[in-house]
């Protein structure tokens, strides 16, 4: 029996995906007006297959794909680790400041989730959903995962992916 044969495992369910406002930071002066997207998200594990003739029980990924997109849904994503932007809280309000201060750019607290990113982009998206996913990858050794893509599509035909290798 070959026990190291590798799979491909690709996850992109209809339910994995969510619509979210931003707007793109692209200098200390220079930003996108605030807008939205329907992302999507694509998963893909590679992983030892066992003798069993299966590499893992996906199912629980999938669950953690699922999680993350609902908790980023219908909301406003500002990255907190961007050198452009400064974001502070109080009681009620986020409010983002851009542009050395000149602008001032409030939020409800309950229409903003801050993200520990550089940037509300695909690529620093699909960044934060490996890392979260790679907490799980860890926790469950015994699915022989040696490789993870994770693609955010900002609509059809455009994406950005990070990789994870072991």
């Amino acid at each position: 029996m070959n026990h190291h044969r590798l799979t491909k495992i690709e996850i992109f369910k209809q339910e994995m995906k969510f619509s979210a406002g931003h707007f793109t930071i692209f200098s200390e002066t220079e930003r996108e007006n605030l807008h939205g997207h329907n992302f999507s998200v694509h998963v893909t594990l590679e992983a030892e297959v066992t003798d069993n003739g299966i590499a893992f029980d996906y199912g629980i990924y999938k669950k953690v794909i699922i999680e993350l997109c609902q908790c980023l849904d219908e909301i406003v994503l500002l990255p907190t680790q961007n050198p452009y932007l400064k974001v502070e809280q109080d009681c009620e309000y986020v409010y983002a400041y851009f542009n050395s201060k000149q602008e001032k750019i409030p939020f409800l607290k309950r229409d903003v989730k801050l993200l520990p990113i550089r940037n509300i982009t695909v690529e620093e998206l699909s960044y934060w959903f490996l890392q979260e996913l790679l907490i799980h990858v860890q926790a469950n050794q015994g699915h022989l995962v040696q490789s993870i893509e994770v693609k955010i599509f900002s609509g059809p035909g455009q994406s950005g992916a990070s990789f994870w290798r072991k």
